[in-house]
């Protein structure tokens, strides 16, 4: 579904409730809003607040970004020539397209290496976008604008970027910003903002 959609189902998500998204084999992905949150997350708004939840052959988690950049990275490291299908079906996923309709184009590709099935990694980049941008608020002003720029920014990275993918990882969980270079265009707060850009622009 589209982003606008799905946002709408976060947005009624009722408390202590869970909303299944995609079901495929022995995998579910399901979102769920808790009622009452942990001390640390205390500046959370409440209402705005959902969990991403992840069932994979009855193992119940909670994924986070990582698995979204390692999947994209470990596909582009063996298949080097889809590199810009993947980071256009991505950048759509981006400006709100549907994620399934974004990867068809891809569907009849192998991949040597990933961690989930491609339709997984898209509904789950689609999410974690939602989730930044409806859930995460903060009184610091964001050096992106749009603020979802910042994991777009990292999706594009460890896609196209070649470096070591303990590298890559390292700097997201030391919280680094992705290079300047997969942002900047689209950027508002960046003096190199543009408002019109093209396709893959940052190549």
């Amino acid at each position: 579904m589209k982003y606008n959609e799905l946002l709408n189902i976060v947005k009624e998500l009722q408390f202590d409730t869970k909303k299944l998204i995609y079901k495929e084999n022995n995998s579910e992905i399901y979102i769920y809003r808790p009622s009452k949150l942990p001390k640390r997350f205390n500046k959370y708004d409440l209402n705005r607040n959902f969990q991403i939840w992840f069932s994979e052959n009855k193992r119940e988690f909670r994924p986070n970004h990582l698995r979204v950049l390692i999947d994209l990275n470990l596909r582009v490291r063996c298949r080097p020539e889809l590199k810009k299908p993947l980071l256009l079906a991505f950048d759509n996923i981006f400006y709100g397209n549907d994620p399934i309709k974004e990867i068809q184009i891809l569907k009849n590709e192998n991949f040597e290496h990933f961690l989930n099935s491609l339709n997984i990694t898209a509904i789950l980049a689609q999410l974690f976008i939602i989730e930044q941008a409806y859930s995460y608020t903060s009184n610091r002003e964001s050096k992106y604008d749009p603020p979802t720029l910042f994991l777009q920014g990292w999706i594009r990275e460890f896609i196209d970027n070649p470096k070591e993918i303990d590298n890559l990882c390292m700097s997201v969980c030391n919280r680094q910003p992705p290079l300047a270079k997969y942002t900047n265009k689209e950027n508002r707060n960046s003096p190199k903002y543009e408002s019109n850009i093209f396709p893959l622009w940052y190549l």
